[in-house]
């Protein structure tokens, strides 16, 4: 912890600086949208959270892992690169890679298939142009989820722009990206090419990408948005290690063992392709009354040789989320009603075949899977004389499964999960200019995905039921003049049925409910706008300080005769503190410097075997080189400055204690972006 007191000095200074307004906005100054009901956010009832462009620079080519661990209550995890995982507010219990329990929308369309799986690895961070974070139930709109909601912006303004670079391990980046008003439309090509070979053995990753989006602005009450987007994602994963192995060699995959190939003899990683098509129409009626609709659809091909298998899957995924808007300013009230409807279908073909040395031998089990998923809502906004602001909302969700396997025999199933009515209420107060008090109560629920009916053990567990939970909060936010901004928040989540994940032998997961969990937390924000210092040689400098303090518990849970009731959650920290202090020299050259730290971490679920608490420590310098009519920005980012042996991302509950997937040391990217 020694390290974290020198930013003391620096948060003490900044009070007695003078400020200069800036163009980047302290959060409590923007709008956040909150799928198409935009609030100003000091006034909003939601836990939410903006990533804007001062949090996105802090990014690395390959991932937002920098940008989301700086937002209080979010958690990034990079198992090795290329295989994340999301977690707000503790969603990863159930998480062994990818992200669940999360739902993802990119614009006006939506990533996550039906069944609530999602693969944010396949985005690119530098298509990203903003994010909106929702932490706990947001049922009314978003449907059920228990973790949260994260609302994906692409550009919106005129941009052509150009980036290259390289770095530790043979990393190599180059993007493009041009969007423009052209007409009635505006148009937007993104293209994106990654590699690296990683710090670990059996890690290298390749990304290419690319993006197209269209706005047509057919007549003055009409928009027309269409989307294409590619993605092809190959990764290798080096697979989990015990303390002893990573001791002896952090950079080693799993090894072999007397039963079972290591991961590299059976070249063990992720391909995947996939495409996503969409097409959207927003019409206004009348000033009051529009209409929105969408319709999309994906195609995944996603390639898995695992250390006992070799799995083929072919994912068919179809979307569709219609409301109708209304909205009626009186005198000193404003009101805002939505009914819609948001459903979907994935429909899959698993393949399992031996994994012979990284290529398919015998069959194993062939299986169809099909989700379907839905719910409808209704939600109301009213806003009294600028100072009372609610949101009330309910929604009515459903979910079912329908599996048949098709090879070794023929066989057949349903599972049909009770039909859900899902509300939230969340009020907020304007007490004074700039500064709000807020309360908010809501109703989560989410149903296994298919990754988890289905799991690598292949077999289809049909008692595995939806988990559930109240979670109410309290909050306040306040902007103190121009230049601070704080804001505090407490929660209360009562998890029922939650769904965990176990690990056989072999290596393979499958998931069990586990129970009940408590979950309480306090979060917190500081974040300053940029003070000028007036002076040519130091000449700016802004900051951001975030954290979460959790105390969560198991509750009534039980399992092979061990009471496990009153441990700690498995997977989360108690408590991570996260800072990003910018300074700006000869009113050119930028620094960037953040830390995170990370307390210890109960690994398994009798809170047997822990991690170590972690400091680490980022820096980035910018320096903008300007000629007519372009910009060359030049940059360098130093990850894990000061050089820590440290896990980004553990396997919990794991076999044989190979928890352990070892991060990289120091390492560099040295990079040039041209704005033209």
């Amino acid at each position: 912890m020694a390290k974290i007191y020198f930013l003391l000095p620096f948060f003490t200074a900044s009070f007695l600086l003078s400020q200069k307004r800036d163009s980047a906005n302290l959060i409590s100054e923007v709008k956040i949208d909150a799928y198409k009901k935009p609030t100003a956010f000091i006034n909003s009832t939601k836990s939410v959270s903006v990533i804007s462009e001062n949090l996105l620079n802090q990014n690395t080519p390959e991932r937002m892992l920098e940008s989301i661990n700086q937002i209080s209550g979010a958690r990034m995890e990079e198992r090795s690169p290329g295989s994340y995982r999301i977690s707000l507010r503790g969603s990863t219990l159930r998480s062994p890679f990818g992200v669940r329990n999360v739902k993802v929308y990119l614009d006006d369309f939506i990533l996550s298939d039906a069944s609530g799986n999602t693969y944010f690895n396949v985005l690119s961070p530098e298509l990203t142009d903003r994010m909106e974070i929702y932490k706990g139930p947001e049922s009314g709109d978003y449907g059920a989820v228990t973790g949260g909601t994260i609302l994906l912006k692409t550009k919106s303004s005129d941009n052509l722009s150009a980036n290259i670079s390289t770095g530790s391990y043979g990393t190599f980046n180059q993007s493009f990206d041009f969007s423009k008003q052209m007409g009635k439309h505006f148009l937007e090509v993104f293209q994106n090419y990654y590699q690296t070979d990683s710090y670990r053995d059996q890690s290298r990753v390749k990304r290419k990408q690319i993006f197209i989006k269209d706005h047509f602005q057919y007549s003055k009450k009409g928009i027309l948005k269409g989307m294409l987007m590619y993605s092809d994602l190959d990764y290798q994963t080096p697979g989990g290690l015990t303390l002893e192995q990573m001791n002896l060699n952090r950079k080693q995959a799993r090894p072999k063992t007397a039963t079972l190939p290591g991961a590299s003899e059976q070249d063990a990683g992720i391909r995947n392709k996939m495409v996503l098509a969409g097409l959207s129409n927003e019409y206004q009626f009348t000033p009051e009354f529009s209409h929105f609709v969408l319709v999309q659809g994906s195609y995944v091909d996603f390639e898995n040789p695992f250390i006992t298998n070799f799995e083929n899957r072919f994912e068919k995924n179809f979307a569709l989320r219609t409301h109708f808007n209304y909205e009626k300013n009186f005198n000193k009230i404003s009101l805002a009603y939505r009914f819609g409807f948001e459903g979907g279908i994935n429909d899959i073909l698993i393949k399992n075949y031996d994994n012979n040395r990284g290529f398919e031998g015998n069959p194993q089990n062939f299986d169809q899977l099909k989700n379907t998923s839905g719910f409808y809502f209704l939600s109301q906004k009213l806003n009294v004389s600028e100072k009372l602001f609610t949101d009330i909302s309910i929604s009515l969700n459903s979910n079912s499964y329908h599996w048949e396997r098709l090879f070794p025999r023929t066989e057949t199933g349903e599972i049909h999960f009770k039909n859900q009515w899902l509300p939230n209420f969340g009020v907020t107060y304007l007490l004074g200019k700039g500064f709000s008090v807020r309360g908010k109560i809501g109703k989560g629920n989410s149903a296994p995905t298919s990754e988890e009916i289905r799991s690598s053990t292949q077999e289809f567990n049909q008692n595995l039921s939806p988990e559930f939970g109240w979670n109410k909060e309290a909050g306040i936010r306040k902007q103190f003049g121009n230049s601070i901004f704080v804001e505090a928040g407490y929660f209360d989540f009562r998890l029922k049925d939650a769904i965990v994940r176990r690990q056989n032998d072999a290596g393979q997961e499958f998931f069990i409910n586990s129970g009940e969990t408590i979950q309480k937390g306090l979060e917190m924000l500081l974040e300053s706008k940029n003070f000028d210092l007036k002076n040519n040689f130091f000449s700016n400098f802004k900051f951001r300080f975030s954290g979460s303090f959790y105390d969560f518990k198991f509750k009534n849970y039980q399992q092979n005769g061990n009471d496990f009731s009153g441990n700690d959650l498995t997977g989360v920290p108690q408590t991570t503190i996260n800072s990003l202090l910018n300074f700006t020299f000869f009113k050119k050259l930028s620094i960037d410097y953040s830390h995170f730290y990370t307390s210890k971490i109960a690994l398994n679920d009798a809170n047997s075997v822990w991690s170590e608490p972690n400091l680490i420590g980022n820096i980035q310098f910018r320096f903008p080189v300007d000629f007519e009519k372009t910009r060359l920005n030049l940059y360098l980012q130093i990850q894990n400055l000061y050089n820590e042996d440290y896990v980004l991302g553990f396997d919990t509950n794991a076999f044989g204690n190979r928890y352990y997937n070892p991060a990289a040391k120091r390492n560099f990217v040295l990079g040039m972006k041209v704005d033209l």
